[in-house]
């Protein structure tokens, strides 16, 4: 293996790929030998990337989708396994805030969206490309989360709901293949100067946070075969593992 390009031979997919940390982290993937799928929304942004990820010797796969289209999804696990017949690494990053408003005031089909994106569609992820992560020798799986599924924050309703339920997906899958060689986490970046920051809080000056390159680094982390951890979420701005804590599931009856 070449130390300066440790992910070469590597398939990687990120969403979300066109801007913000999905951009850097496939840019990063690349930078060290991966073949990085890019999926997002916006070709240009897809373009800009594939111009970037070139430039430093690496190789992209160009994929133009809205997430919330499952059988396009399907149809990329299909092609997926028909070029290389495995993937190493799955970066689940693509997100939209929703509406920050009062839970009485949302609006029924931006709270659908916003848990088409968040959940649903990473949902379809893990349903098309499961089998391609247990056909490669250490496939790894990563799911961006946020704090503000913990918090409780007045008038974030729609997105910590949405995270909480990825969050409880994500472990429940991390539990499910625990016996395997594939190893599955959420990564809580914290707060970066990415669009979605701004428009959850429109006062605030950009300039006072980290760009969101600076994650990319522990993103590819944990990719790498040798990351051990399984149903953690890694808490970026802390440097804070935390592990899965498994609790017996029990019922009691109250009638």
């Amino acid at each position: 293996m070449n130390d300066n390009k440790p992910l070469t031979g590597k398939v990687v997919l990120v969403t979300g790929a066109s801007r913000g940390i999905g951009y850097y982290a496939a840019l990063e993937a690349g930078r060290r030998g991966a073949h990085v799928i890019a999926l997002a929304r916006t070709v240009g942004g897809l373009e800009d990337l594939d111009d970037a990820i070139r430039a430093s010797g690496g190789e992209t796969t160009l994929v133009p989708l809205d997430t919330r289209d499952g059988e396009g999804i399907d149809r990329l696990g299909a092609a997926i396994f028909e070029r290389w017949g495995h993937l190493d690494g799955l970066i689940g990053n693509a997100g939209v805030l929703g509406p920050v408003s009062p839970v009485g005031h949302v609006d029924p089909k931006d709270f659908d969206k916003a848990f088409a994106i968040n959940v649903t569609a990473n949902y379809r992820l893990i349903r098309s490309m499961d089998v391609l992560l247990r056909q490669s020798p250490a496939g790894r799986a990563v799911f961006l989360t946020s704090g503000a599924a913990e918090a409780m924050q007045p008038y974030w309703s729609v997105y910590a709901a949405s995270k909480a339920a990825l969050e409880a997906l994500v472990r429940t899958y991390a539990a499910e293949v625990a016996n395997t060689s594939l190893r599955v986490n959420l990564f809580s970046p914290g707060a970066l100067r990415t669009a979605m920051r701004a428009a959850g809080f429109p006062g605030e000056d950009p300039e006072t946070l980290q760009s969101p390159q600076v994650v990319a680094a522990d993103l590819m982390r944990m990719i790498a075969p040798d990351y051990t951890e399984n149903g953690a979420l890694f808490h970026f701005p802390s440097r804070q593992t935390r592990p899965l804590v498994q609790k017996p599931f029990t019922e009691r009856r109250t009638h």
